[in-house]
């Protein structure tokens, strides 16, 4: 018989949500005002691009900090939250104090390696209060957090291009997040056991086929997701400069980049909806086919219609992250029960290594070929994610 709903969860999960949120409006400050940085810095697309990958890498290496000294399970959940979002806030701060680019990217890295004890603990924070529903509860966060990424663009709408009060209203709300878990989180009843992370189990989760199939498909899903936000509002600029419409563009560029990641947060409560009802896997299936066509036809669109270009980014971003949340939950399903501490922390630490790829490949294809050749090759990590979640079906 299963446990009957924890009283008060959905009160949590408001707040769970709405820390993420502010929290994770970090991750794109720079990103935002990149134009800003490229002039004062003389900055190519290439190092612009770094920008954000160092923030992958930092988010790498504290997660894999945090899951070796077993962090979550030795600082409260709420105390390692708000330490860590107080310590991502005074990181992204020092972008507005560093002398040059080399150090904006130490400070970057640093904002990434912060948001690894905001990210992940959130997830584990909801799924403490809920066992029926955990699908839609991981994928509201989920959403929340990647509207969160996406607010950097919408302060620049009402602010202007100008970096300092970007930087400034992301820390502000960090600093928020670090406060509104600090002073109202409590765990829920359906706390995890103690599931240290071992290296000697990770070869034990490579050999475990559904695990590792499981982890294929994120991995194809991550190849295009970040390369996907971060090139967006680079690509709307591009196809404004090439289109016939008159006026200025800025504030549409930055309204639609807005929107372009923050349909993402739908499409995550879509996804966690959807999925405890027909199936994760049918989900992840149909988001990255949908997601994967978006990147087969966006280049070809630069210079189209605002609308027809509005329409493509809109949905694009609301299926390029629906499927993210329930791959994490597939390989809670089906890897070792000892093992599932390891096969989360090598799944995540994989999919963001990889995003530095893809992000740093994208200026490259462009460079070289234009936009109809670089958006398709992000189409290859979809179908390397339907192939391996085909396989995966067919083992269950």
């Amino acid at each position: 018989m299963q446990d009957p709903p924890a009283a008060g969860r959905w009160r949590i999960l408001v707040l769970l949500a709405t820390a993420e949120l502010l929290g994770m409006s970090l991750w794109f400050t720079a990103s935002a005002v990149a134009p800003s940085f490229a002039e004062q810095w003389d900055l190519g697309s290439s190092e612009v691009g770094w920008l954000t990958t160092v923030v992958q890498l930092g988010f790498v290496a504290g997660t894999g900090l945090s899951a070796l000294l077993n962090l979550a399970d030795v600082i409260p959940a709420r105390r390692l939250f708000a330490a860590s979002a107080v310590l991502g806030a005074a990181a992204n701060l020092a972008l507005l104090m560093v002398p040059g680019y080399a150090a904006a990217l130490g400070v970057r890295f640093l904002t990434g390696f912060a948001l690894a004890g905001v990210y992940p603990p959130a997830m584990k924070m909801a799924a403490t209060w809920f066992r029926s529903g955990r699908g839609l509860a991981i994928g509201i966060i989920v959403g929340a957090l990647t509207v969160g990424k996406a607010t950097p663009y919408l302060v620049r709408v009402f602010e202007s291009t100008e970096a300092a009060p970007i930087v400034v209203t992301a820390s502000a709300g960090a600093l928020l997040a670090a406060l509104l878990i600090g002073l109202g989180y409590r765990d829920g009843p359906f706390a995890f056991p103690r599931r240290p992370f071992s290296w000697d189990l990770v070869g034990l989760v490579l050999r475990h086929r559904p695990t590792r199939l499981a982890i294929g498909g994120y991995l194809g899903h991550m190849w295009e997701l970040y390369a996907m936000w971060t090139w967006v509002p680079v690509f709307l600029a591009a196809s404004a400069a090439a289109s016939s419409s008159s006026g200025d563009p800025t504030a549409w560029i930055s309204w639609l980049a807005f929107g372009a990641i923050a349909a993402g947060g739908l499409g995550c409560v879509w996804g966690g909806w959807a999925a405890d009802r027909v199936g994760r896997t049918r989900v992840v299936n149909l988001a990255m086919t949908v997601s994967g066509t978006c990147c087969l036809v966006a280049g070809l669109l630069l210079g189209a219609s605002l609308w027809i270009v509005s329409a493509l980014v809109l949905v694009w971003g609301f299926f390029v992250v629906a499927d993210s949340a329930q791959f994490s939950a597939l390989v809670t399903e089906v890897a070792p029960a000892h093992a599932v501490g390891t096969a989360l922390t090598l799944q995540t630490s994989l999919g963001f290594l990889l995003t530095m790829g893809s992000i740093q490949l994208t200026p490259v294809l462009v460079e070289s070929g234009g936009w109809a050749w670089a958006f398709p090759v992000l189409a290859l990590g979809p179908a390397f994610g339907i192939a391996a979640m085909v396989r995966f079906a067919r083992l269950r």
